[in-house]
């Protein structure tokens, strides 16, 4: 079964809450209306019976005429349809009015109780001719006993058809008005989620080769308004991620082309005529050369791809102190051949949780590149120190600098500033990414501070364990 859209939820949802509040107030109304009709039946009742109480009806053996002149006075001609009686302490019946019904109004025994206790009763009966009638029945006190008890009652037809009219209404009204709600409701959400409609459209143009495009904004600031920046911010990562990874292709196909041109044409010279054998030997050492270039680029890609996509070996504890002291002495040895003093300021015993393999290759890297860009005569100096609750490992030398706009760029796979772009100061412009990426895998942050002319300083800061 196809799920509903959110508009036909949103639409179900708003009728079935409207549908519940309809429901709840029509019942609250007519419960209102039942208990004030019933109320006003009951007020009409005990001021008819006030009246009778206080009055003195005409004698029955005066005639029918006074009798019904009394009657109409007391309750009005539209309202003839009322009912009284009098009866004696004991509830036998007397005089009651002349209208037509076969038995006389009936007493229980709680109004006899009340009566005789000076109170009044109100009760529902049930009589042959009228149906439901309210009845009322009063004491006529005289010096504080009962000389008399006043029956008056009314039929509760009109106020039943009231209500049956009324809950009528109700069950035209609710649906009819339900009916409504709800094609107003589709209006309106069809009205709301229009701008996601347009995003949805924008996006569906979207593709890997058109990243440029952008969900549009209504400018109001609403929470439509935050999605589209929010897959606007997605779209522009997306565009960055897509950018760089299409420079990075580039990048590693000139790097794997340049030896692998070489070494194909130092084969295609070899095989053109007969050589000697140290001739082969100088092709085969040249070539070889190559071969070890890309093996060098193969596998600082497969480093750096493994670093970027998270590291794989169980973390560990990790000793900082004797991983700085290899890179140290690794670069001690790399230092005296190129004329650049490496050595230690301070180095404070701390531990981070990682894998001891990346994070050497990681302060190996940046040793390697602080030596091949210092000039013959210079220093590299590490330093192992705690800052709050991190490990810093700083890197830095008095080497060419780093211009202000590439801070950032030299981070980037394959990148090689304009001052040491010959290929023979090195490297395949991986190390930086590599070390950067294997920092990030470990929580850690990597940074770089540079003057040029005047040297450069890199920081790992990692969470202590």
């Amino acid at each position: 079964m196809r799920p509903l859209s959110i508009r036909s939820r949103l639409t179900i949802w708003y009728s079935l809450i409207l549908l519940v509040i309809l429901v709840v107030v029509g019942g609250l109304s007519y419960s209102v209306l039942r208990t004030r009709l019933f109320h006003d039946v009951d007020a009409s009742l005990l001021t008819v019976a006030q009246a009778v109480q206080r009055t003195s009806p005409p004698s029955v053996d005066d005639g029918p005429g006074p009798l019904e002149q009394w009657v109409r006075e007391f309750l009005g001609p539209e309202l003839y349809d009322k009912l009284f009686q009098f009866s004696d302490p004991e509830g036998q019946p007397g005089l009651r009015s002349p209208l037509p019904h076969d038995n006389p109004l009936p007493m229980s025994e709680e109004a006899r109780r009340n009566a005789a206790a000076g109170q009044s009763t109100f009760e529902t009966v049930n009589l042959p001719r009228q149906g439901p009638t309210r009845l009322l029945t009063i004491p006529v006190m005289r010096q504080g006993r009962v000389i008399q008890l006043v029956q008056v009652g009314l039929p509760l037809d009109r106020t039943r058809q009231t209500l049956a009219s009324y809950l009528q209404t109700l069950l035209l009204v609710i649906p009819a008005g339900l009916a409504l709600a709800a094609i107003g409701g589709a209006a309106l959400a069809r009205v709301a989620l229009r701008p996601v409609d347009a995003m949805s459209a924008t996006a569906r143009r979207i593709t890997a080769e058109d990243l440029a495009q952008r969900v549009p904004r209504r400018g109001s600031g609403d929470e439509l308004d935050r999605l589209a920046e929010t897959l606007n911010a997605m779209l522009a990562r997306l565009d960055a991620t897509f950018t760089q990874m299409r420079r990075f292709a580039a990048d590693a196909a000139h790097e794997l082309r340049t030896p692998l041109t070489a070494l194909r044409g130092s084969i295609e010279i070899a095989l053109r005529s007969e050589r000697t054998p140290d001739e082969y030997r100088r092709v085969l050492g040249s070539s070889l050369e190559d071969v070890e270039r890309l093996t060098r680029v193969a596998e600082d890609l497969l480093l750096l791809s493994r670093a970027t996509a998270g590291l794989e070996a169980p973390r560990r504890t990790v000793e900082l102190e004797p991983l700085v002291i290899e890179a140290l002495d690794l670069g001690t040895q790399l230092g005296q051949r190129a004329g650049v003093t490496v050595r230690a300021k301070e180095l404070a015993p701390l531990s981070v949780r990682g894998e001891e393999g990346a994070l050497r290759r990681a302060v190996t890297n940046l040793v390697e590149n602080a030596i091949k860009y210092t000039p013959r005569g210079g220093a590299v100096d590490l330093a192992l120190t705690r800052a709050e609750n991190r490990a810093v490992i700083s890197v830095a030398d008095t080497g060419l600098g780093i211009p202000a706009v590439d801070l950032e760029r030299i981070f980037d796979p394959f990148v090689r500033l304009d001052a040491a772009r010959a290929r023979d100061t090195g490297g395949t412009g991986l190390g930086l990414a590599i070390a950067r990426s294997i920092v990030a895998a470990h929580d850690g942050t990597i940074s770089v501070e540079s003057t040029p002319g005047s040297g450069s300083r890199f920081t790992i800061r990692l969470p202590l364990v």
